[in-house]
């Protein structure tokens, strides 16, 4: 079995998902094999329309669906006035899931000093469109406590400087070196609750 080619690479695109290596990849594989009708075609039906329909909104980065456009930046039902930064999609779910947070995500994609990343992709630009055209009162800077984190958290403050509007950070409580999507809801709220004004060095 394992010397079959089709098997080989299904092993090899398994393993590099978060969290698996080659041995987790196998079992993976082998509940595949037992299970072809349950399983494999169910999970290839849905895998073709993932591809096919769904990406990330090139205006506020988070997922949107080639049907029903993107909820998270065409919100109808209520407006807000705050926006939440955040460096990639797993941190908006977290926020999303604890229900702390009520307001519009903006989702970079990665930090500033990201590997392959450039602060053109980063959808800053974006940012500073939605807090104009959106009439936002509060920028709230939900980066990690990373030097990338924070170095991107800083560039973002100067970038919205010509906007007036008010730009927060998360508390302290961060852990240094912590990112969003690991920490618990507890600490998440504290968090929030008690975040502070943003300010650069330089001002």
């Amino acid at each position: 079995m394992e010397n079959i080619k089709e098997i080989q690479e299904l092993i090899k695109l398994i393993s590099k998902l978060p969290g698996l290596g080659p041995k987790s990849a196998k079992r993976i594989v082998l509940k595949l094999i037992n299970n072809r009708d349950e399983l494999v075609k169910p999970l290839v039906d849905n895998l073709t329309l993932f591809y096919k329909n769904v990406a990330r909104c090139n205006f506020c980065g988070s997922l949107k669906s080639y049907s029903t456009g993107c909820t998270n930046c065409e919100k109808t039902k209520e407006k807000f006035n705050k926006i939440c930064v955040v460096e990639d999609i797993a941190d908006q779910w977290s926020i999303k899931n604890s229900n702390i947070f009520q307001g519009y995500f903006h989702i970079l994609g990665g930090t500033i000093s990201s590997v392959g990343q450039r602060k053109e992709d980063l959808l800053i630009n974006s940012l500073v469109e939605r807090v104009n055209k959106d009439s936002i009162e509060e920028v709230i800077l939900a980066t990690s406590a990373t030097v990338e984190g924070q170095t991107t958290a800083y560039y973002i403050q100067d970038s919205l400087k010509s906007t007036k509007v008010k730009v927060t950070k998360l508390a302290q409580g961060l852990p240094i070196g912590g990112e969003i999507e690991s920490l618990d809801d507890g600490t998440l709220f504290s968090a929030f609750k008690n975040r502070t004004n943003f300010s650069s060095n330089s001002d």
